[in-house]
């Protein structure tokens, strides 16, 4: 990734998915926006030698083998890019562009075409932009796939982000649980009518309910025919029990973008919308194709699978039904998939459906992201990830086997051949933390101080332990931790056991802290015969840690 260098007017490549709806919406959104460029789209390779670099150019591409393929030919072939800056920018970067072949020892095609395109130019710059970065922060550097710097935008005042659906503390009362429902469609149903009514009938164009149940084509037709019955339902009991359930809830509606219309208004609209048959359900998978503006107005329910994924966005998105479940769940992909995150929600009817634990799921994500922006924004270069045990930070295929560490959270670790290059300041660090007190709590930057004095061979990741120190204190620099000093222990090296019994149960009486045992050997047992100290680290429990480690 080389700097771009005042060479003329640059090439721009804007990259989406391999999806042909948000191609195309980039693609009108660019020609929209932007006045005197050559904007190019897939099938304009004519347009693009024409221009010659006359106006600077703009191309937006698919993430899709045979078009990069393509386009890297057209690019090398026409000459002029060799003495031309070159600028990527690469939505969603972590979905396709990530060589997934990197424990075959091979190149994924995507990721070889990516690089002969970025390679090609004069000089370039690669904008790789994703909302969920697990991926990219897991690469190695060798790799040449790893961010050089990392910015964080913030969003604005109206974004409504994780933390307004997982706060720290409680479920909000955006959050419905299914594990607490009968008839969730239903449900679901009536709720999207009566918010559907409310913002139609307030001047609103579009509301649309998100459906999510699965990967498979199948199921997402059985949800489309479940939602048409509900429908249908609503339609015969129009003036009975649906009127009744949409008056209770009305009571409880509180927008914030509009005043609340009063029911009568609510029931003329919602009697509008379903006489009239004016309600679209749509499916959106591999094997439909629907167009944005089919969701642009009106009340819509959609309903898909993958394609849902990154990237194409819904118009007032107030309703979402949230199933989709796997047996081996990855952050990344939760999150891309839930598409809740947006800009023009109205808070006050928003309204998620999800079972207990799927929700829980989606706290712990929206809990490391909040230290991953935490650590970016204090300018820590070396970003640490950590997770629940049984949630995956990303798909394992992108991800070097070979230098990508996880450590367990619960686990004592220690190293086999230590040194400590200053025995004598670790000895005057520890000098107040007595042997006859069974633990001390001590602030984690302490932790890091001791460490700092000690070296070992590479059985004992020190590095990544002092980064995930690091990444804790990001998130609360006053974090605590547990010190457990003994001296004098005649413990013999290579035993696989450094901790006594006593040692060791007290050390896990701390499931949710960093613990650091230090200690000091005779060097009767091994240990180069030197007396010296030896930490014993463990993370806190119940979590992996994940880090790269270079060459």
């Amino acid at each position: 990734m080389s700097k771009a260098t005042d060479l003329g007017f640059p090439v721009f490549v804007l990259l989406t998915t391999d999806n042909v709806v948000l191609q195309q919406q980039t693609l009108d959104r660019v020609k929209t926006d932007l006045d005197g460029f050559c904007i190019c789209g897939e099938n304009d390779a004519r347009v693009f030698a024409d221009n010659s670099l006359m106006l600077p150019t703009i191309v937006v591409l698919k993430k899709n083998a045979r078009i990069l393929k393509l386009w890297a030919n057209i690019f090398n072939s026409t000459g002029f890019m060799r003495g031309n800056p070159l600028f990527i920018v690469d939505d969603e970067a972590d979905a396709a562009s990530l060589n997934t072949l990197v424990n075959k020892n091979r190149q994924s095609s995507i990721n070889k075409y990516l690089e002969s395109i970025r390679n090609g130019a004069a000089s370039s710059l690669y904008l790789q932009v994703t909302g969920t970065p697990q991926a990219i922060f897991l690469q190695t550097r060798e790799s040449g796939w790893h961010p050089f710097f990392t910015h964080y935008f913030k969003p604005g005042k109206s974004y409504l982000g994780g933390d307004f659906f997982f706060p720290k503390t409680g479920k909000p009362d955006c959050v419905t649980y299914l594990d607490n429902l009968n008839e969730p469609e239903r449900e679901v149903v009536i709720r999207h009518l009566l918010v559907s009514a409310q913002i139609l009938a307030s001047g609103g164009t579009t509301s649309t309910c998100l459906i999510h149940p699965s990967v498979k084509q199948a199921v997402h037709q059985k949800f489309a025919d479940s939602i048409k019955t509900e429908l249908n339902w609503c339609k015969a009991n129009l003036t009975g029990v649906l009127a009744a359930e949409l008056r209770k809830q009305h009571t409880l509606l509180t927008p914030t973008k509009s005043n609340v219309v009063p029911f009568s208004e609510i029931m003329n609209k919602v009697t509008e919308l379903l006489n009239n048959n004016e309600i679209k359900v749509l499916v959106m998978n591999g094997k439909t194709d629907v167009e944005s503006s089919e969701y642009a107005s009106g009340c819509n329910f959609v309903i898909g699978g993958n394609t849902l994924g990154r990237g194409v966005t819904f118009p007032c998105l107030q309703t979402i039904y949230y199933t989709r479940t796997t047996k081996k769940p990855q952050a990344d992909t939760m999150w891309q998939h839930s598409r809740m995150f947006g800009y023009d929600r109205d808070p006050g009817m928003m309204m998620i459906y999800i079972d207990e634990r799927l929700y829980k799921l989606f706290a712990d994500i929206n809990a490391t992201n909040n230290a991953i922006i935490s650590q970016v924004e204090q300018g820590i270069d070396d970003v640490k990830i950590y997770y629940p045990e049984g949630l995956n930070p990303t798909r394992k295929n992108v991800l070097d086997t070979d230098h990508v560490a996880a450590i367990s959270g619960g686990t004592n670790y220690y190293p086999f051949n230590p040194k400590n290059n200053t025995i004598n300041q670790i000895s005057d660090l520890l000098s107040s933390f007595d042997d006859d007190e069974p633990y001390y709590q001590v602030s984690l930057r302490l932790m890091k101080e001791v460490l700092s004095h000690i070296e070992t061979d590479p059985d004992f990741k020190l590095p990544s332990f002092m980064s995930i120190i690091d990444t804790m204190l990001a998130e609360n620099p006053t974090t605590q931790g547990i010190l457990i000093v003994r001296r004098n222990r005649d413990v013999a090296q290579g035993t696989g056991a450094l901790l006594s019994p006593n040692d060791w149960q007290l050390g896990g009486s701390f499931p949710r802290k960093v613990v650091l045992t230090m200690y000091q050997v005779t060097g009767n047992k091994g240990w180069g015969g030197k007396k010296l100290w030896v930490p014993n680290i463990k993370l806190p429990e119940g979590a992996i840690y994940y880090d790269v480690i270079e060459d």
